[in-house]
């Protein structure tokens, strides 16, 4: 379908966001091609997930919520969930015939006047072929659904570069029989390290390094539980704050596995070193010293005066929003985060709607907000653009 010019709305990324923002869109009248279009960077459907590893499965620590009008039904646990879920995001498009422009590299989101002007570059042509064609569409609002998969986060720590190991971050991972023999240092108190460490635990030893003590959790993951925690990173970002890191907000549930793993030993952090050494890391100051925890033996860190060796720095550090796009725009408070007006509106451009950022930065408030970010664009274009 020949790109047009002018948009009066364009979604950015066709991840779960992305998706249900352009399904409110179809069924509030907007017309796929004509009215709106979905820019996404991957070659294929499944936004992120299909970047995931092949031993990632949905089951109970991972999972996707239902696509607005599609459910999903039993998902195969045996099957690599980055074919699963490709597979049901490329039938949802299919499905309600989303006008998917893919893949789009978006560079630039800017004002020019009334409209937004987008621009990116094509890399892949109809044929299939690698390229790099300039890619420029105005829009009179802009949804952008962009996640955090392309942005992964690891700490400056000194001598982060001297390390004559392997480094990897969460992106890289691809199976854990890698790592055999290879002494790995996991970084991170996030559900990632969490598993990942119960994973490499049969192939190789670990060390488990925390900032904090591992938060893990006093009370059920219900539906009043995953509320609040909505509610703390939605108070944040109403305040231009930087969206908390969700191990903080959640905690780590107390299963049975998790627990036995505290016990073995695996799932006890040493906590955080400050140097990155040639063949390993040193502790050159006493952790801090931890209040009442709820399970007070996943802590034992070392003193000072500690090294480390390891062939391996696993780094499950968590990720940042994928916003560069959207610099030119200056959206940025001095807290560093977005001051949000909603959970879908920005308070300094009401002709940009952030889908999955904050407090939606799950399947389920991904979701949630995509169906009211699509919702609220086209209330903007009734009150703004085609009055």
């Amino acid at each position: 379908m020949p790109v047009k010019e002018h948009y009066p709305a364009i979604v950015i990324g066709a991840g779960q966001a992305g998706l249900a923002a352009a399904h409110e869109f179809a069924r509030r009248g907007l017309e796929p091609w004509r009215d709106f279009i979905v820019l996404d960077s991957n070659d294929g459907p499944g936004g992120a997930w299909r970047h995931r590893w092949d031993s990632l499965t949905l089951g109970k620590a991972h999972g996707i919520a239902d696509l607005p009008n599609f459910p999903m039904g039993d998902p195969d646990t045996h099957r690599p969930a980055s074919d699963v879920v490709a597979e049901y995001y490329g039938n949802y498009e299919h499905e309600f015939g989303l006008p998917i422009l893919r893949p789009v590299e978006v560079e630039r989101v800017e004002d020019v006047g009334a409209p937004l002007r987008v621009t990116g570059t094509v890399t892949r042509n109809d044929t299939g072929e690698p390229c790099k064609d300039p890619l420029s569409v105005t829009a009179d609002v802009v949804l952008s659904a962009t996640g955090t998969w392309t942005h992964p986060y690891v700490p400056f720590i000194p001598g982060i570069d001297t390390f004559q190991g392997t480094q990897l971050h969460t992106v890289n991972f691809t199976r854990a029989e890698d790592f055999r023999d290879k002494h790995t240092l996991v970084v991170g108190g996030g559900m990632s390290a969490v598993q990942f460490l119960l994973q490499l635990s049969e192939f190789t030893t670990t060390t488990w390094a925390t900032r904090r003590p591992p938060n893990f959790a006093t009370r059920s993951f219900n539906k009043a539980w995953g509320l609040d925690v909505e509610e703390q990173v939605r108070q944040r970002t109403f305040h231009g704050e930087a969206p908390a890191s969700v191990v903080s907000t959640t905690g780590i549930p107390q299963w049975p596995e998790y627990l036995e793993g505290v016990k073995q030993g695996v799932l006890v952090s040493r906590g955080m070193f400050d140097e990155i050494e040639r063949g390993g890391v040193a502790y050159k100051t006493d952790q801090p010293t931890a209040g009442e925890l709820a399970v007070p033996e996943s802590w034992a860190p070392y003193p000072a005066g500690t090294r480390v060796e390891a062939d391996v720095i696993f780094w499950n550090t968590g990720f940042r929003h994928a916003l560069n796009h959207l610099r030119p725009l200056h959206l940025r408070e001095p807290g560093g985060g977005i001051r949000m007006a909603s959970e879908v509106d920005v308070a300094k451009e009401p002709r940009v709607k952030l889908v999955g950022y904050g407090s939606t930065a799950s399947t389920i408030g991904a979701t949630r907000a995509g169906r009211r970010a699509g919702r609220e664009a086209v209330k903007y274009l009734e009150r703004e653009v085609w009055k």
